[in-house]
């Protein structure tokens, strides 16, 4: 027999009874019950229910286990009494007698239990992650995280794609985020960096005329944490082709998705229409260029309604240049109750409130009821109600001003409608791409250019689009959203010398610049590079949308916290004075 185990702990059934078996895992649970010990024997696997009493030679042995003990036991098994059947585990209908144990690896005293649903501070769930892994849940999740990989390798394979790895210490490029950076001990004064993101190498094997790239990327990026953010690294499907356009990069990435959210969604409706979306009016009618479509309330512009109208604030602002009035139809919503709270959740985000309007049915029919209704007058109102759409029951609210100002608030409060009126669709997966982002954002302070997204897109026109205002050109850049995440994103690429430097000159980068910190890249441009594009799927947010997870630290395997710490490793640490010395690196006391 083999020296841990015959069988896993759930693989024994009703066709073992009699035999004698070896089974090794974890004390999920002990019950005494009265000179009869039953113990939840558990492994990865699953759980086996052993029991001992005293004509055994290893009950005293076995009466001092405790919770997460390893142990290895030997025994007989047995079919349960008909009426203790446990229908739950596919081992159910047996129990092992023991009659031998030795223990593998005795536990101290738990900082968190393993068996049950008690909740812990994350503080101490990341300390212990080891023992917060052994829980059914995380299981759960870091298994159904492995697989999903595994479909997304052999759904890229099937493509014909063939997976390269792409190096770890490069150097630093502005990509969006900062850099981690690593000292050199043979270059002193120099740094590596860790990758962003495969971005250059992955342009670079086009242009080596590999065709077809894929590769399951580690990406290092110092960010601030999010719920849906890792603050230092992450994952993702990062794929790239050539002599292709945009279209030929969707039509590559959705069976994939759809095949992985098909297989793994647990039953959940998987679209498969996915619409595609500009940028400009995502934000029209979303408030966020990552919308949930499961929610289907659009915002509308409604300013000609209250251009000159009795309702002053309104009126008054449009009188500004770039402002706008905005409509959040909100189907079911036609409560005063229901308004004071939408009303409250707009202060609670800084803002002096929401406008709104709702139509109840007065009996001899339809009324417009609220402050603005009021102010603006019934001929407006209607034309407002017949515009949205919107009937007896229903309400709208209203937030003026610059776009980019409330925006981010809008889109908040059409999800939070969504929600709270029920209109939001569970137990589905919406898709869309968000396509022609801007290139070019301007700062409002200084009024300077910048790359607003990927500064190595191709800009849609060509070089003649950068001879206009930087402001109204518009990449072949693409995000997919899902259900309020954005989990793709990608662009066809530049991949002509003379707009790179026209491209990033816009933004501040003179050519020498441009030369130091891409040359690489600018360089292979000149030697015959071929058009090509691509995207990177991020697996965390991914597996958290099928896991059902709301933070994506419960579907990475050791994650770290808010604050960018690994508490179980003690990291970041302080360097020895050895290693400073010999990285050249001297730590300046911070004030």
């Amino acid at each position: 027999m083999h020296a841990y185990r015959s069988h896993t702990c759930a693989a024994l059934t009703a066709a073992n009874v009699g035999e004698t078996v070896r089974l090794s895992g974890w004390v999920h649970r002990v019950r005494d019950h009265g000179g009869v010990l039953f113990i939840d024997l558990r492994d990865h696997f699953g759980v086996t229910q052993v029991l001992c009493d005293g004509d055994s030679a290893a009950f005293a042995e076995l009466e001092k286990v405790r919770s997460e003990w390893c142990i290895r036991i030997d025994g007989t098994v047995k079919a349960r009494d008909a009426d203790l059947v446990n229908p739950k585990l596919p081992t159910g209908e047996i129990e092992v007698y023991v009659r031998e144990l030795e223990v593998l690896g005795a536990a101290d005293e738990l900082p968190l239990m393993v068996f049950g649903d008690q909740e812990y501070p994350e503080e101490t769930r990341l300390r212990y992650r080891y023992l917060d892994l052994r829980r059914e849940a995380m299981q759960q999740n870091m298994t159904l995280r492995s697989d999903v990989v595994a479909s997304m390798r052999r759904r890229m394979w099937d493509q014909g794609f063939r997976e390269y790895q792409t190096p770890i210490i490069t150097a630093s490029s502005p990509e969006g985020a900062r850099d981690f950076l690593v000292p050199s001990r043979l270059h002193p004064g120099k740094f590596y960096a860790l990758p962003q993101a495969p971005q250059q190498f992955k342009q670079l094997i086009m242009v080596s005329g590999f065709d077809k790239y894929f590769q399951i990327a580690p990406c290092f990026r110092d960010e601030d944490p999010r719920a849906d953010r890792s603050p230092t690294d992450f994952y993702q499907l990062d794929l790239e082709m050539s002599f292709v356009e945009q279209q030929d990069v969707f039509d590559t990435i959705q069976p994939v998705l759809a095949g992985v959210f098909e297989e793994f969604g647990g039953g959940r409706k998987v679209d498969q229409d996915w619409p595609q979306i500009s940028y400009k009016d995502a934000a029209l009618w979303y408030g966020s260029d990552k919308p949930d479509l499961r929610n289907p309330i659009k915002m509308q512009v409604v300013s000609d309604h209250f251009r000159g109208s009795g309702f002053a604030i309104f009126a008054k602002l449009l009188e500004q240049e770039g402002t706008e009035i905005r409509a959040i139809p909100a189907p079911t919503g036609g409560s005063r109750k229901f308004c004071d709270r939408m009303n409250a959740f707009a202060q609670k985000e800084g803002l002096p409130g929401m406008g709104y309007i709702f139509w109840r049915d007065q009996g001899e029919g339809m009324e417009a009821a609220g402050p603005l209704a009021k102010n603006i007058g019934a001929e407006r109102t209607e034309a407002i109600r017949q515009q949205l759409g919107l009937g007896i029951g229903d309400a709208a609210f209203f937030l003026g001003g610059k776009p980019k100002a409330f925006e981010k608030v809008a889109g908040k409060a059409r999800d939070v409608i969504g929600e709270e009126l029920g209109l939001t669709e569970k137990d589905r997966f919406a898709f869309a791409w968000i396509v022609d982002f801007p290139i070019y954002e301007q700062d409002e302070e200084t009024g300077a250019i910048d790359f607003e997204h990927n500064p190595f897109s191709m800009p849609q026109g060509g070089i003649e689009a950068l001879n206009g205002n930087p402001l109204d050109v518009r990449g072949y850049q693409y995000d997919l959203a899902c259900n309020g995440y954005e989990l793709v994103s990608g662009a066809i690429r530049n991949h002509k010398p003379e707009i790179m430097l026209k491209a990033f000159e816009l933004a501040g980068y003179g050519a020498d610049e441009v030369k130091s910190r891409f040359g690489a890249l600018f360089n292979a441009f000149h030697y015959g590079a071929p058009p090509h594009g691509g995207c990177a799927a991020g697996i965390d947010r991914i597996v958290m949308l099928l896991a059902d997870e709301a933070n994506i630290r419960e579907v990475m395997m050791f994650p770290m916290n808010q604050r960018a710490e690994d508490l179980m490793m003690d990291a970041p640490s302080d360097p020895s004075s050895d290693q400073l010395m010999e990285l050249g690196l001297r730590i300046i006391p911070q004030d």
